[in-house]
């Protein structure tokens, strides 16, 4: 039983009734166990891509690259399947490769549905020096910036996951406000500039971008470490003071009352203490997608943030319900997705951010994206029992 339980990671074995009623959960969802013969959609979907999307997490995971932000490692399990997936790279039969190795489980949250949303990775005009037109920084990672190791939690910096290294030991890291007001000093080396505070802002929260300099050519940026404050979704705080409805809030509606209203915006993006540092990208393509916190480059309409303190990168998940369409609208969504990234905000077994892509039309889609859908797990056939649990 113990190394059954040290295979699963993330997974708990728990007892209801009877000591042989027993059920998987992972947080605070339960796992039902499913067929492939129960995921409407499952023979429809374009496995090859998916498998592709796995191929890339599974090279990050053998070679033990390190990742941006560290999430659960990966089982003995799921390292195995990673072997076999890159033994049987360009196979014919992707569909009947995760089926043989892999076993479904819906992840059923206490409200019985997941929720999802979505993020994508900006465009934005800037400059590599300051000038009038393009005035505001993007930082790179500090010097002075330690960050936190998953699961631990220092004297003097409970809840927060950065630390700064000072003469003394380490103290908490400045916050959004004080570091825009000057705090690190000599230490804040900008990797380059933006039109205004909005659009820093947002590649803040996106973590990367693409950026269009005045002779055409594109750079791109990725995140490199944060402070370590919560973050606070704006978003909510706009809505919660009236400012605009629940039911209108988007991308657009967003950046439109920002710059709008400046000097409530400027207080308002203060309210979220969290501020991201980034670093150029030279080693990727023009049509690589970004990097994502698996260290791994990712997939449009195939990658997907998880909560990194309950999975794996790198593990498969199925989502039924539905997406918003290109223009008005939703269109189904029945998908196999990739564990690649994860976020601030995506906390909960059943939570996941879905990566749209590039540019204003992925920004427009991911920012009408707030669903509730089906959250089923690939789970590695060598990690769980072989019979479905129950009584």
């Amino acid at each position: 039983m113990l190394g059954l339980l040290a295979a699963l990671s993330a997974l708990c074995f728990s007892a209801q009734g009877r000591a042989e009623s027993l059920a998987w959960t992972v947080g605070d969802a339960r796992l039902e166990p499913l067929t492939f013969d129960d995921l409407p959609g499952w023979r429809l979907d374009d496995h090859r891509l998916a498998f592709e999307t796995f191929i890339k997490t599974c090279r990050a995971i053998i070679e033990d690259v390190d990742a941006l932000k560290t999430a659960r490692p990966a089982s003995d399990d799921l390292r195995a399947v990673c072997r076999a997936a890159l033994d049987a790279e360009g196979a014919p039969d992707p569909r009947s490769f995760f089926e043989r190795w892999f076993r479904p489980y819906e992840v059923v949250p206490p409200g019985e549905r997941g929720f999802l949303t979505g993020y994508f990775e900006p465009e934005f005009q800037g400059a590599l020096t300051a000038s009038a037109e393009f005035p505001v920084p993007l930082l790179a990672r500090p010097l002075d910036l330690v960050t936190v190791p998953r699961g631990e939690s220092w004297p003097g910096l409970e809840g927060l996951q950065a630390a700064r290294r000072t003469e003394r030991g380490v103290g908490p890291y400045p916050d959004r406000a004080a570091i825009e007001d000057g705090a690190l000093g000599s230490l804040a080396q900008p990797v380059l500039y933006l039109r205004d505070a909005v659009d820093a802002f947002i590649v803040h929260v996106q973590g990367s971008a693409r950026i269009r300099l005045p002779d055409r050519r594109t750079v791109r940026v990725a995140y490199a470490g944060k402070n370590g404050h919560p973050f606070t979704a704006i978003g909510r705080v706009i809505v919660e003071r009236g400012h605009v409805p629940l039911a209108e809030m988007n991308l657009e509606r967003l950046t439109a009352w920002l710059r709008e209203n400046p000097a409530e915006a400027r207080e308002i993006m203060r309210l979220n203490r969290s501020y991201v540092f980034f670093r150029l990208v030279e080693e990727l393509g023009p049509n690589d997608g970004p990097i994502g916190a698996a260290g791994v480059p990712l997939t449009p309409e195939r990658s997907l943030a998880v909560d990194r303190h309950l999975w794996s990168y790198g593990l498969p998940f199925w989502l039924e319900g539905e997406l918003p369409a290109e223009g008005r609208g939703v269109v189904p969504l029945a998908r196999l997705m990739i564990a690649q990234d994860t976020g601030s905000a995506i906390l909960g077994p059943a939570r996941g951010d879905y990566f749209f892509g590039s540019g204003h039309k992925a920004g427009t889609r991911a920012g009408r994206l707030r669903h509730r859908v089906r959250f089923v797990v690939l789970w590695p056939k060598g990690g769980l029992p072989s019979a479905s649990p129950g009584p």
